[in-house]
């Protein structure tokens, strides 16, 4: 596998040349500064590849190319932001980068209640705490019907945890859920999300399906034309939250799309710790079943709780077989080209003490606790090589 790091650009405080020395090879990372729903111009890709390249890296996977609203909602001005997309994987494919992680997730992206939850070592990881998330949903957005949308116990629970948060604990959960982590497409405000909602769960889960195929459809030919590869990023968490609609959280949502839109551009990304989420998600399974689609990869590792939640694990000590996952990802890898593994990265990483309080560092996206991550998984790696 493509040993990669994920990278927010010139302004991240983790630069190309720590990156280097981490021991990833590929660059992992995205044009943050255009608008969502606007093309990439050529000479912005090309300026950011040559940066890349300057530091002996290779951009090997574009996480994402953000899919504007209208497009998911194929309302307003869909039809222009479809051409922009079209526009920017042209663009992407004329300078020889073809990996493209995308998702497909309504409202709100990848979501956690928790940026600091204390390990018993005193490390820091990220946290979806569902008792939290219910108290938000019902006693402080007050979305309309949520209390429909669970049981008795949650609701019961909720209101407990409720009344003993503090101001300051309740706005700091807001923040977490509504305000936009890494690499998501923007935030919201109370009000806002409220309407953003309610236009995406009067779609429906199937209707909100047939739009991702029809999104799909719109772009393979472009997408073929260049050789770029599309793939999937799971839902995260991997089930409805605030009633919305949730099209790519198990091993048949996966089947549904590739078999949907058949085309050798169209495939998945593997999140471990997405997918894995879900006790009901056979990660080893779905690579057997899924490995010619496999495009990327998504390394890391959860502690799952019976009612939904889940706290991010050390990488090789979850609920995930992450052995077994590798091992399946690696015989995947023998029937390929040499030219045509698999990019992985480290996905999460702990924040550890060094780094605790620093500025500008982002929730889950430490340097430390990546590269401690990355030397685990790559040690899994060789060991593995070696015995196959």
């Amino acid at each position: 596998m493509l040993e990669t790091w994920r990278w927010f650009g010139p302004d991240d405080v983790i630069t190309l040349s720590k990156i280097r020395q981490a021991g990833a090879t590929g660059i992992v990372t995205s044009l943050h500064e255009v608008p969502t729903g606007e093309a990439w111009p050529e000479d912005i890709i090309q300026s950011r590849k040559q940066q890349i390249e300057a530091s002996g890296l290779t951009w090997s996977v574009v996480e994402s190319v953000p899919l504007h609203n209208d497009i998911k909602t194929r309302t307003g001005d869909y039809q222009r932001y479809i051409a922009n997309y079209i526009e920017s994987l042209a663009n992407l494919g004329k300078n020889g980068i073809t990996t493209v992680c995308y998702n497909f997730m309504p409202v709100v992206d990848w979501t956690r209640t928790n940026l600091s939850y204390t390990l018993p070592n005193a490390s820091q990881a990220l946290r979806f705490e569902m008792t939290d998330f219910v108290a938000y949903d019902v006693l402080i957005l007050q979305r309309p019907g949520a209390e429909n949308d669970y049981t008795p116990a949650q609701l019961s629970k909720a209101k407990a945890r409720f009344a003993e948060m503090s101001d300051e604990e309740k706005t700091l959960l807001e923040q977490n859920i509504i305000a936009g982590l890494p690499g998501g497409e923007g935030s919201y405000t109370r009000d806002s999300i409220k309407d953003a909602i309610r236009i995406f769960t009067e779609i429906g889960n199937e209707g909100y399906r047939q739009n991702l195929f029809a999104f799909l459809r719109d772009i393979m030919p472009v997408a073929e034309q260049y050789g770029i590869k599309m793939c999937i990023h799971p839902d995260d968490p991997p089930f409805s939250l605030f009633g919305l609609p949730r099209v790519v959280s198990t091993a048949d949502d996966a089947r549904a799309i590739l078999e949907a839109v058949p085309s050798p551009s169209n495939g998945l990304t593997l999140c471990a710790g997405s997918y894995g989420a879900r006790a009901d998600n056979n990660l080893v399974d779905m690579v057997r079943a899924f490995g010619p689609s496999i495009f990327f990869v998504h390394l890391r590792n959860v502690k799952r709780e019976d009612d939904g939640s889940f706290y991010e694990s050390d990488h090789l000590d979850g609920d995930n077989d992450m052995i077994g996952l590798i091992r399946a990802l690696l015989a995947e890898e023998c029937g390929r080209e040499p030219d045509n593994l698999i990019p992985m990265r480290p996905d999460h990483g702990h924040l550890l003490e060094d780094e605790i309080g620093q500025p500008g560092v982002k929730p889950g996206y430490s340097y430390a606790g990546r590269m401690k991550a990355l030397a685990e998984l790559r040690g899994a790696i060789r060991v593995l090589e070696q015995l196959n």
